[in-house]
Parts: C-alpha cells; sequence; structure tokens
C-alpha cells in the first residue's frame, strides 16, 4: 500500500493546485509502514469475478515496476497442488491472470513439479503434494516509494512538511472546511492555516 497523503499532495499539485501536506510523524510511519510490500494485480479478485478490478489493477501494477524499476521487483509465488481440480483450477486461472495483463506482464505462469515445489518451499505439507503453479507478481520498497512520492511532489511547487499536527480543521458559515489550526511538534508553534480552495461536505472542492 502506498502512502494515500502524498499520492494525493502529488496529483494535485501536478494539477496546478497549491499543496500543503502536513505529517504529524515520519513519512510512511503509520499504514505505509505495516503494508504487505507486495505490487499485486488483484489475482483474489479473479476468483471473486471481479475482472474490471483486476485489470484496473495489473495496469497499476505494470506501469509502477515500468517506472519505478528502482524500488520495484518482479516476485515469484509458488501454490502447492494436492488435487487434479487444484492443479485445473489454478493453471487455467493464472493463465488468464497473465493474459489480462497483456504486454505488462511479469512472466507466464507455469506448473512445476513436486520435487520443484518442495525445493521452493522446503515447509510445505508434503503428504498428496502433486505439484505446484508458479506465477508472477511485484514487490516494492514501501517506505522509499512513499519518500519518492513525496519528494516528486515538492519538487512540482508542494509544501511538505512533517512533525506537524493538524489539531483543527476551519469551516466558514456555510460549514465548508476553508484551512487549518497545526501545531509544529518540536517547537510548540501553533499556525492558522488559511486554504484558497474549500471542501464542502459533500467532499467536493470549489474555489474560494
Amino acid at each position: 500500500r502506498l502512502s494515500p497523503a502524498s499520492a494525493v499532495a502529488l496529483a494535485a499539485v501536478s494539477r496546478g493546485l497549491s499543496v500543503a501536506l502536513l505529517e504529524q510523524a515520519d513519512f510512511a510511519k503509520a499504514t505505509s509502514s505495516r503494508s504487505t510490500k507486495l505490487v499485486h494485480g488483484g489475482v483474489r479478485y479473479l476468483a471473486q469475478g471481479d475482472v474490471f478490478l483486476v485489470l484496473e489493477a495489473l495496469k497499476e501494477r505494470g506501469l509502477l515496476l515500468k517506472n519505478a524499476p528502482h524500488l520495484t521487483k518482479n516476485q515469484s509465488f509458488v501454490i502447492p497442488i494436492y488435487t487434479t481440480f487444484d492443479q485445473l483450477q489454478y493453471t487455467v486461472g493464472l493463465t488468464l491472470y497473465d493474459w489480462m495483463a497483456g504486454n505488462l506482464s511479469l512472466g507466464r505462469s507455469r506448473y512445476i513439479s513436486r520435487e520443484k515445489t518442495l525445493e521452493a518451499i522446503p515447509t510445505v505439507n508434503p503428504k498428496g503434494l502433486k505439484g505446484g503453479v508458479v506465477y508472477q507478481d511485484g514487490q516494492f520498497d514501501d517506505a522509499r516509494l512513499a519518500l519518492a512520492i513525496a519528494q516528486t511532489a515538492a519538487e512540482q511547487g508542494a509544501c511538505i512538511l512533517n512533525h506537524i499536527r493538524v489539531k483543527a480543521l476551519n469551516k466558514d458559515a456555510n460549514g465548508n472546511v476553508n484551512g487549518a489550526i497545526a501545531e509544529d511538534l518540536e517547537e510548540g508553534k501553533q499556525f492558522d492555516i488559511k486554504a484558497k480552495v474549500v471542501v464542502n461536505a459533500t467532499g467536493v472542492f470549489a474555489d474560494d
């Protein structure tokens, strides 16, 4: 999982908005630090029949590995097979998964022998094991990617600050958010930040 706030800041500043991102701790400390560190194409959603979500996830996976090769890599996964039905299910499903990725595919899925499966997963239960299916997904350095996104946003003009806590949101007479009260956690200073864009109760931006 990427840092949502940094990604939103980058998207906003790249569209010409004046952006300030305030983080009360270190960047990528909270949710981002607890990610799976996987860039997956949503293979589990394929089993649920959500084809459009899988197509979107596969596209984003491929673009991320293409655009940030220094922070991402291909990762092989092995699914142990114990029944003929599992072999058919996973072979067909993952072949479809590869096909849906198109020219952004990370490599073809393949069936491997029982011996190769035991070699790849020494701790797997060997009783009844027939073989395994290998497929490709991605892995990434979540903290470095979050920092890279924040740095890119700053280079494009966003104000990116950490150890600044937002204590409260300011609202106008109509209940629209038009600023924030923030505190510098290192120096104890407080700031009243005015926004040029307000956000109404429905989350829609409007010019102030």
